[in-house]
């Protein structure tokens, strides 16, 4: 199965090999579209997946802030989705 990112018009991320955690595809970093992603300073903490870093989302003329996240250095239980990124407010994940 085929997991697409869409935003505004514009496809962000492309993979067949998304892992989905908590009801969200993870997608490997080189199926998504770098050149769309803006780093953000946010960050928040998940109890058992660690610390994840945002990025903003730069498609279409409009950006979608804090739209994309990632772990970097995730707890042992998330290891699987290290550098992997998920996108939520808004992004259109479809599956083909």
């Amino acid at each position: 199965m085929t997991v697409t990112a869409l935003w505004n018009g514009e496809e962000i991320a492309r993979s067949d090999e998304t892992l989905v955690v908590e009801g969200n595809h993870y997608f490997p970093p080189s199926s998504v579209a770098r050149s769309a992603l803006v780093p953000s300073d946010k960050t928040t903490v998940c109890s058992w997946k660690g610390v994840a870093q945002y990025h903003s989302i730069n498609a279409g003329g409009d950006i979608n802030t804090d739209a994309a996240w990632y772990y970097p250095n995730p707890k042992d239980a998330a290891g699987e989705i290290k550098d992997h990124i998920a996108f939520g407010n808004g992004v259109e994940v479809v599956e083909e």
